[in-house]
């Protein structure tokens, strides 16, 4: 079954799991990085925030996934 992950900083991250969502709190770049590779077969859309979305745009264009992406507004 498909679910949804949301990636970046804790504070705006942890309150998705609430819906069922996979919250996926990075609070620096490298935290980032390592979130995005982490996501798995059954993620179908991936939540950024303005922050993470930053962090992982190279590796989104190199690396790209057949998931949607959302960017949350600031």
């Amino acid at each position: 079954m498909a679910h949804i992950a949301v990636i970046g900083e804790r504070a705006r991250v942890e309150g998705w799991a609430l819906g069922g969502a996979q919250a996926v709190p990075a609070d620096d770049p490298d935290e980032v990085r390592a979130a995005w590779e982490a996501l798995d077969d059954q993620v179908a859309v991936v939540v950024l925030t303005p922050e993470a979305a930053q962090c992982i745009e190279e590796e989104r264009e190199r690396h790209p996934r057949t998931v949607l992406i959302v960017v949350m507004p600031p």
